[in-house]
């Protein structure tokens, strides 16, 4: 009670404080904005250079960054409440049908999976408490942990995992037309129960990168409530959503693993965009605030420190490779030697991120082909002739749609344009809203130009599947049949060594293709209340809060 009363004195600014917090804000963060969009036409016209050494960027840095995070540590206590704020209203609550990455993220909190990621990537028991794979690979073999029960008091059964998995896969009869099937788990052939306690996936082919997507949510079965009264097994229990106001969770105390969670109440508040959320961060109604821009960083009010981390995000200027002239693969490529992608980094995020040049997460790293990075260094002089070459010699004019709740995008936009005028091509930043975006753009296809984020993906071929010419979620529109004939191959391919090649060879064509502008895996920068500790950042998009904890003497319900 004392802390939710301390909350609510937190918020009550008269509104002439208020109407001063919101001015400077705003005045300081336009200010810095010009100075950004001058600063970056300053260092374009000297001759701003992609070829610079990156081991000596502010992005390489790892011992900063882990001091920060250290820092932040102290001895945990139990309790309290805390509010984290969001930039993206939730497209639904059943984790079957989410889209976004954001929704993901917070229902990361309230589902779980057989297995579940850590924050150092590896794969844990989780509704199972072990599992076998065959040594053909065809049969994937779980048995349940003794004892976990949903947030109603039920316990789980074969049949929850059955129904789960089957429903994520889409051969649930009868189908539900609106669940997301997830693609990866089209190579099951059936689920079945051996026994009360395990359960065998079995597969149509072998495939070695099952696994990760078998974290896909364990819900009731049959239970039809899930997009407004969510049950899962994870570590907060659903207690309301309120559309672009907030999704609230308290802890599950009937948690099967001991010390998790340490809060009792976490609360979601979604904001229109991150100047809207910062502002009330600085107000104090917020404790957590990730994916705040540099400019945020800098102005940090006292009580807070910043956190930083690799996303594993792929963030680009991603192309409609069917709309003219970005069907010809020269204008395409002449895109990408007219950005210089370490400026962007630079002027964007402080220097927090790492360029790179292919659709691949350096966070896989054996597969991740680290020197397509050099593929097209920052050239203007090269973009003006593959232009003149593709007809275009005094360049041309094209939209990028960016989404309006992502400050970092818009910043990155606003720099690109800039960086463009320099070959000729004009650019203008059209804003558009998530849910427009996804049924415009990513649904739609039906844009020129857009920049966005594509959120890492649970196993490494996932990241090239978006790229075949009959996949659903190829928004650029790539068409390429020898593209499409190595994807099959890597997909049966047993042999590690050689499936990693595969996947190499087609990181390549992407890139001399030109299929986009890869920029950046950014670093995620969250501003977090002094008081809290525990904050983890994932090789996955996610928003773990049963990590999080009030230090001690801090926490105000033992104030």
């Amino acid at each position: 009670m004392f802390f939710l009363y301390k909350m609510k004195t937190k918020l009550s600014l008269n509104n002439e404080t208020k109407s001063l917090v919101g001015c400077v804000f705003m005045l300081t963060t336009k200010l810095a904005k010009i100075l950004l969009l001058v600063t970056v036409f300053a260092l374009v016209l000297c001759g701003c250079s992609g070829n610079k050494d990156e081991s000596k960027t502010p992005a390489n840095d790892d011992l900063s960054l882990t001091e920060l995070t250290e820092a932040a540590q102290s001895e945990p206590t139990y309790g309290g409440s805390i509010t984290v704020g969001i930039t993206q209203d939730l497209d639904g609550l059943d984790p079957h049908k989410a889209i976004s990455a954001g929704t993901k993220e917070v229902l990361f909190n309230i589902f779980e999976g057989l297995v579940k990621f850590d924050p150092d990537g590896n794969l844990n028991p989780a509704v199972a408490e072990n599992y076998h794979i065959s040594s053909d690979g065809m049969v994937y073999t779980f048995t349940l942990r003794e004892g976990v029960k949903f947030h109603d008091g039920s316990l789980v059964s074969v049949e929850d995992v059955i129904y789960s998995i089957k429903r994520s896969a889409g051969i649930l009869e009868p189908k539900d037309p609106t669940v997301v099937v997830e693609s990866a788990l089209s190579v099951i052939s059936d689920v079945v129960a051996t026994d009360e306690k395990m359960v065998e996936v079995r597969l149509k082919q072998v495939d070695s990168e099952l696994l990760p997507y078998l974290t896909c949510a364990i819900v009731p079965k049959d239970y039809d409530e899930l997009n407004t009264k969510p049950i899962g097994t994870g570590p907060f229990k659903f207690v309301s959503y309120t559309p672009l106001q907030s999704i609230v969770l308290e802890k599950n105390e009937e948690y099967y693993l001991e010390g998790v969670p340490y809060l009792d109440r976490v609360t979601f508040k979604i904001s229109s965009n991150v100047d809207a959320a910062f502002m009330e961060l600085q107000a104090g109604a917020i404790d957590i605030l990730p994916y705040i821009t540099d400019v945020h960083a800098s102005q940090l009010p006292k009580g807070y420190h910043l956190e930083a981390g690799p996303m594993n995000l792929i963030q680009g200027l991603f192309i409609n490779n069917k709309v003219p002239p970005f069907d010809n693969k020269l204008v395409r490529q002449a895109l990408c030697y007219a950005v210089d992608r370490q400026a962007v980094i630079d002027m964007v995020a402080g220097g927090r991120g790492r360029v790179i040049g292919t659709n691949m997460y350096p966070g896989f790293k054996k597969y991740y082909d680290e020197s397509l990075v050099n593929t097209y260094p920052y050239d203007p002089e090269k973009a003006k002739e593959l232009l003149k070459e593709a007809g275009h010699p005094n360049g041309f004019q094209f939209t990028i749609t960016v989404p309006s709740n992502y400050q970092p995008h818009i910043d990155t936009a606003q720099v690109i344009v800039e960086q463009l005028k320099q070959v000729g091509i004009t650019a203008k930043i059209q804003l558009i809203e998530w849910s427009s975006w996804k049924s415009v753009v990513y649904k739609g296809r039906n844009y020129e130009t857009t920049i966005v984020g594509l959120a890492a993906e649970l196993a490494p071929r996932e990241t090239l599947a978006r790229f075949r010419s009959d996949a659903e979620n190829n928004f650029m529109n790539y068409i390429n049949p020898d593209y499409d004939g190595l994807y099959k191959q890597a997909e049966i391919e047993t042999v590690e060594e050689k499936k990693i090649q595969l996947y190499k060879q087609m990181q390549a064509m992407l890139t001399n293709d030109a299929v986009a502008v890869f920029i950046q895996d950014p670093y995620q920068m969250t501003a977090v209340s002094d008081k809290l500790g525990g904050y983890t950042h994932y090789p996955i998009y996610v928003q773990d809060m049963s990590l999080v904890y009030y230090k001690k003497g801090t926490n105000p319900i033992n104030e």
